[in-house]
């Protein structure tokens, strides 16, 4: 349990400091109006969402931004709009809304072909409400750095050292930014929150002591393990790196760049909220805050191929098995910073209940935002990827 505290302190740490190398621009007038805030100080101990309570998660999801450090990123000036299409089955609705009620889901929308099928609400969430996303904030990162490739910053070709020179010396010599995306650098990383001596139950640690340094401190002391491009291993510490690498890149922080990359293009309705880490930049494995439609907004930009924002053919090599999980799982796999599905779906995913789900063949976009009972490892997922599958087999 002190290992998990101990993340999630660093967490906190995260969200608590502004300022550093990254901060926000001034705004002129043709900057993106993009805004750093600031919550009241807060006790640490009250900053430690995976000891939150349910009753404290249910009600701090929805407002991440009155407890962390962040960019406020207004809304597209024109939204996109999510005409009504025919509703799903009055069996299949009344399915996934017991669902909801026996997982702890807050929020499900369905959408086919651009057109709303299914939207349903619970845990006192409503549709102008945001919620948070933990990792499926990977995938958003992700999309950031398919928009640099496409504006000539980074060419996935490219060794990671070249973007981020305090890493040289490192074992991610050698490693290249696709290595990276798709978490096969062959760096020796543990994710595991019940060893107190893993590596992100140390990231605290690194903050504390290193400040606006802390990520690339930490991730330029790990071993290798294997050579890059052959072993899979999660690591929340790569997809920071890669918020780190696309920064630097572009000059200026994710939630800035995600407004003209993201959030105008793919028409947000309610603005987006990310949250800072002591640099200024942004947690690129984390923290973002969007409403459950804005969710299905971006499924939808990821579905029509981003909008010319990422290189053409961008999302179809994103959302496919880089890296195949087969025997194991078969099916399943990982692509760049989305999860792979059997049947040509894709998804992001996030702790304690939030994911997109796409299904291509059938113009499918699947969003969900919850707050189940564990952070990971429950049934929930599952059930969801099954009522996903239902949600398949009855669209056209």
């Amino acid at each position: 349990m002190g290992r998990i505290r101990a993340f999630v302190s660093g967490l906190a740490l995260a969200g608590a400091v502004a300022g550093g190398s990254v901060a926000a621009k001034e705004q002129g007038p043709a900057a993106p109006a993009v805004r750093l805030t600031q919550p009241p100080a807060r006790d640490m101990a009250d900053l430690q969402v995976l000891f939150w309570s349910d009753a404290q998660r249910t009600e701090r999801f929805r407002a991440m931004e009155q407890w962390f450090a962040g960019h406020e990123v207004p809304a597209a000036a024109a939204p996109r709009a999510l005409p009504l299409g025919a509703p799903l089955s009055a069996g299949l609705q009344a399915e996934l809304k017991a669902l909801m009620a026996e997982t702890g889901t807050a929020g499900i929308m369905v959408l086919e072909d651009g057109k709303l099928r299914f939207e349903s609400y619970g845990l006192g969430l409503g549709p102008q409400d945001r919620w948070t996303s933990f990792s499926v904030a990977k995938s958003f990162t992700s999309t950031l750095l398919g928009a640099a490739v496409k504006d000539g910053r980074i060419s996935l070709d490219d060794p990671v050292v070249r973007h981020i020179p305090g890493l040289a010396g490192s074992a991610y010599e050698g490693v290249t930014v696709k290595q990276l995306a798709t978490m096969t650098s062959g760096v020796k990383w543990n994710e595991d929150y019940t060893d107190p001596a893993s590596d992100v139950a140390r990231m605290n640690l690194f903050t504390v002591q290193y400040g606006p340094d802390a990520i690339v401190a930490q991730m330029k002391q790990l071993p290798r393990e294997a050579a890059p491009g052959t072993k899979w291993v999660y690591k929340t510490g790569e997809t920071n790196l890669i918020g780190v690498l696309v920064e630097n890149a572009v000059g200026m922080p994710l939630a800035e760049y995600a407004k003209t990359r993201i959030v105008d293009p793919a028409g947000f309705a309610g603005g987006l909220f990310w949250m800072v880490d002591p640099r200024g930049g942004n947690i690129g494995g984390c923290c973002l805050s969007i409403t459950l439609a804005d969710y299905a907004r971006m499924g939808l930009f990821a579905l029509e191929g981003g909008k010319g924002v990422v290189p053409e053919g961008w999302f179809a090599e994103a959302g496919k098995a880089q890296v195949d999980f087969a025997p194991r799982a078969p099916g399943f796999g990982y692509g760049y910073q989305w999860w792979t599905y059997p049947a040509g779906a894709f998804g992001a995913q996030g702790i304690f209940g939030q994911g997109i789900t796409l299904v291509p063949a059938k113009g499918l976009v699947i969003a969900y935002v919850g707050n189940w009972t564990r952070a990971s490892g429950g049934p929930e997922r599952a059930r969801l990827l099954a009522a996903s599958q239902k949600i398949a087999a009855e669209a056209d």
